[in-house]
């Protein structure tokens, strides 16, 4: 806008002409940027539209956690254990492979032993069957045949493969029962975390005919081989661990728990068949074998997972023995604690399921 300035004449001041402008910044660095763009948008597609980048983030994490617990468990390995190992129960599956340890004097004698099955953890999309392997082997030290097995993982399998295949590592075992010293009617199946969840439903199926009707399988033992399971750190009722999950303040809990139960059951649907079948808590009946449950005080699961089984099949009128800690115990135990026998919880944990053992599968 043009003012007066009293010099002794009158002026004009223009205002200077705006000054345009131009951008550096060459096509490249454009392009660059919209490239950074499509594979911000590619990625998140790619988590939204499937389980597999989400899962291999946990399997990660999962794994660097039991390459942790194994280191820690190299110290406990016994003395005077043999092993029979890289075993293929189920032909032409290069995941059905398991491995077997039993004191050395049943080699001597050729003895059939009690038997413990262990299937391992992982949440359904890692672990291995060595990963715990001197605590197996402690176990075998005390008289006992212990297999581990391994089974295809999530999210290239899904459920219920590994269902089919450990039932068929049951009928291998006892098509071997002399060679792997296994006494196939003294058998006690064990499992941790999504393991036991795979243990649980292994041992409804074969005590609940019905429910392995509808699930399409036929038990590959009798009910009275099987003395007792094993469940530690479980999960028994899949919708209410969404639930309770999808409540958590903690998004990295909720995005873990959606991310294993996707991949495991290959659906988002919350109310899909495969998820009603793997929640042992609705299938289980008074023929239901003798149980020892037991998780940490820490652990959500414990609340929510274990102590209802315990109390479902204590209402049925199923033997349970459960090792279960106050809230204010400490050192507080988490998910998975029994395996930390570094502590006086992890033996105490150890005893607890060894005299399980003993009292269910003695003679």
């Amino acid at each position: 806008m043009a003012r007066f300035e009293t010099t002794g004449e009158l002026q004009w001041n223009t205002p200077a002409a705006p000054v345009i402008r131009r951008s550096h910044r060459s096509p490249w660095f454009r392009w660059t940027l919209g490239a950074m763009g499509a594979v911000i948008a590619l990625i998140i597609y790619a988590f939204a539209a499937s389980a597999w980048p989400s899962a291999l983030i946990v399997r990660f994490l999962f794994e660097s956690e039991a390459g942790r617990v194994k280191r820690a468990l190299q110290k406990h390995s016994p003395e005077g254990v043999l092993s029979i190992l890289n075993q293929h129960y189920c032909s032409g599956d290069q995941d059905a492979v398991l491995d077997v340890y039993f004191p050395s004097t049943a080699s001597q004698s050729s003895a059939r032993l009690p038997t413990l099955i262990w299937t391992h953890g992982g949440g359904w999309l890692s672990g291995h069957r060595d990963d715990v392997t001197p605590y197996l082997q402690a176990i075998a030290a005390e008289g006992y045949t212990v297999i581990s097995l391994d089974y295809s993982l999530a999210p290239r399998h899904t459920y219920p493969t590994p269902i089919h295949q450990v039932n068929a590592a049951l009928a291998y075992i006892q098509q071997h029962a002399n060679r792997l010293h296994v006494d196939a009617d003294r058998i006690v199946m064990a499992g941790d975390s999504a393991g036991a969840q795979i243990t649980s439903q292994i041992a409804a199926l074969t005590t609940n005919p019905a429910y392995a009707s509808d699930c399409g399988m036929t038990s590959a033992i009798r009910p009275g081989q099987l003395r007792g399971v094993v469940l530690y750190c479980g999960i028994y009722d899949t919708p209410m661990l969404i639930k309770n999950a999808e409540l958590t303040p903690s998004p990295l809990l909720r995005w873990g728990t959606a991310t294993i139960v996707w991949a495991y059951t290959g659906s988002r649907n919350d109310n899909s068949l495969a998820l009603q079948q793997m929640s042992t808590i609705r299938h289980v009946t008074p023929d239901f074998p003798p149980a020892f449950i037991s998780g940490g005080n820490s652990d959500a699961l414990t609340n929510d997972q274990s102590r209802p089984l315990a109390a479902k099949l204590q209402t049925l009128g199923v033997e349970v023995a459960t090792l279960f800690y106050p809230q204010e115990h400490a050192p507080a135990l988490g998910h998975e604690y029994q395996f930390n026998l570094d502590n006086d919880d992890g033996m105490r944990a150890l005893a607890h399921m060894l005299a399980f053992l003993q009292r269910h599968t003695a003679q």
